[in-house]
């Protein structure tokens, strides 16, 4: 594979001149050439950064139905998916309410087997016998045009907030506070679902914070859920959901509640160093596990409780099902790639499986295992407990990172395949009829097609490299400019280097099953240097890596905080 290194389109401004020319470099890679540009991204803002949450469409309506609710004493249900971004999301207004005294509420989150994405009939029922008056989405309800009207003819508000996208017929809800609406003015339009149910905590506090004794700012001690969901939904790390962020992961380094303290403990999480990655490799893919094994109360529970003994418990029991849904997970992908192996796909656009017996709430994982594997879309359906067909789909990765091609858009080019779809260009839902099902496959592959006749071929991209560097350049102060530009993710990638000629030292395994490798290099001075690369045996490398040979490769540069002492350390991203 081969790498560009960014060409900047200007000088470094005069105006950094207090930063080095690495610094620099990182910064104009990034988009930003100027001095207060540079300050508001390195130091991000709380209040300058966030916006005035009344400029969102129907804030000002969902504020004063929330509070006729509360005055009135109706019952009030928080509905919300069961993903990293709805369950952190209820848990803000769980949080809120009980901070406001209100008592007449509950959460309900569906069972991501038997009901599925989204709002649904039965569950209104459910509300209507209790004589609930209100329910409150949070990330969902965006596409429950049916279910709300159904909710109305019932007697019950809806009040939406969602970030995904709309189509152009709207559910007639109560209210809708998404900043993806046509209408709406709201500035950061990609707010996760998190993100948007605390913009209208802030609202509500703002207008009726004082009548119900709630101090200026508690709402800030909320961020370390909105901070777990911005980060866990992949949304772009710029603007707003930068702050989100940022601050999110200070407020988590001191959180109070007991299951994030009995998790990170579980864990062997250090808080004072805790990272995005800590937050995309540990508690993201736990909270979304209890949902996809058919507990996603465990999730809700452990995040909500503010009981140590039973914040122990919770931790214990999602790291149970978390260890069952990987035993799962493996076994399924291990079925999978046996029936692709016996398959010629290798002239195949896009992979399409499906099996009765397999529980969608599974498949995305295995779908983007499959992607990631063989760089092309991958769509997979099984049947829920309802006997509905319904699938995930992943995009692959081209050579350059980039996605191959967007599942939404094969989705689009095919519409009737399907009976209900949505999603965006990395992922998506789909369900399907048994009347369809039969001739997916061969739909799907020809959407792709046409597809890649109008936007030709991705892979034709460069891959790009920040910088190109010696093992000499390898130092703590690269790593303290590295670290100013976190946190990282989509919009804003971890600084990614290129570096020849490398002379190793020694190669060994490590982690329990030794499929991990850790390489050590020595520069000029004889100092030696760490890289590791995860879920890479050393059987698996190149034969020409070897000790006292020398090497090309791109990596990060990291601080490993596992053994007693901070290690500067390189992880591989690709050998060259």
């Amino acid at each position: 594979m081969k790498y560009n290194l960014r060409e900047n389109v200007a000088e470094k401004p005069a105006e950094f001149g207090v930063f080095s020319d690495m610094f620099s470099n990182l910064l104009m890679n990034r988009g930003i050439v100027t001095a207060r540009d540079a300050s508001v991204f390195i130091s991000p803002d709380y209040e300058l950064g966030s916006h005035d949450p009344f400029l969102m469409r129907d804030m000002n309506k969902a504020v004063e139905r929330v509070h006729k609710a509360i005055k009135n004493n109706e019952k009030i249900i928080i509905y919300s998916d069961y993903d990293a971004d709805g369950i952190p999301g209820a848990v803000v207004l769980y949080d809120t309410f009980k901070k406001l005294g209100v008592t007449n509420f509950e959460n309900y989150i569906p069972h991501r087997h038997n009901e599925g994405f989204g709002l649904n009939h039965d569950a209104f029922d459910e509300f209507k016998a209790k004589e609930a008056k209100l329910v409150i989405t949070i990330d969902c309800g965006a596409g429950n045009i049916g279910e709300v009207d159904y909710a109305n003819s019932l007697g019950i508000d809806v009040i939406i907030t969602d970030h995904h996208e709309l189509s152009d017929k709207i559910p007639s809800a109560f209210a809708i506070l998404n900043p993806k609406l046509k209408d709406c003015k709201y500035p950061e339009k990609m707010l996760c679902g998190s993100g948007v149910i605390f913009k209208f905590v802030q609202a509500f506090l703002k207008k009726y914070g004082a009548e119900f004794g709630v101090p200026v700012g508690w709402e800030k001690w909320l961020l370390d859920l909105v901070g777990i969901a911005t980060l866990s939904d992949m949304v772009p790390l710029i603007g707003e959901n930068r702050v989100f962020a940022y601050y999110g992961l200070k407020v988590l380094k001191k959180t109070p509640r007991p299951g994030l303290a009995q998790l990170f403990q579980k864990l062997r999480v250090k808080r004072e160093h805790l990272n995005e990655d800590d937050i995309g490799f540990t508690i993201t893919p736990r909270i979304n596990a209890a949902s996809r094994m058919g507990s996603p109360d465990i999730a809700f529970n452990l995040l909500s409780t503010d009981d140590v003994a039973l914040a122990g418990a919770y931790a214990d029991a999602l790291e149970h099902v978390n260890n069952e849904r990987k035993g799962t997970v493996a076994s399924l992908v291990k079925e999978v790639k046996k029936i692709l192996s016996e398959r010629d796909i290798g002239s195949k656009k896009v992979i399409v499986l499906g099996n009765p017996a397999w529980r969608p709430s599974l498949l995305g994982l295995v779908a983007n295992n499959l992607a990631e594997q063989y760089g092309k879309p991958a769509f997979l359906w099984g049947r829920d407990g309802g006997g509905i067909i319904k699938g995930s789909c992943r995009s692959g990765r081209a050579e350059n990172g980039n996605i191959t091609t967007s599942v939404l858009s094969i989705m689009q080019k095919t519409p009737t395949s399907f009976s209900v779809f949505g999603g965006h260009g990395a992922s998506g839902g789909f369900e399907v009829s048994n009347d369809n099902i039969h001739s997916l496959a061969g739909s799907l592959e020809d959407a792709a097609e046409r597809l890649s006749v109008e936007i030709g071929d991705v892979k034709t991209a460069k891959n790009y490299v920040d910088a190109h560097i010696s093992l000499e350049d390898v130092s703590w102060d690269l790593y303290n400019d590295i670290e100013k530009l976190s946190p990282f993710g989509v919009g804003n990638p971890k600084p990614l280097f290129l570096i020849r000629r490398a002379r190793i030292d020694s190669i060994k395994s490590f982690g329990k099953d030794g499929n991990h490798t850790e390489i050590i290099f020595r520069d000029l001075a004889e100092r030696k240097i760490s890289a590791i690369q995860f879920f890479l045996s050393k059987e698996s490398l190149p034969t020409c890596v070897v000790p006292l040979s020398t090497m090309d490769f791109v990596a990060h540069l990291e601080k490993s905080t596992f053994k007693n002492y901070p290690e500067l350390r390189l992880r591989i991203v690709d050998i060259l």
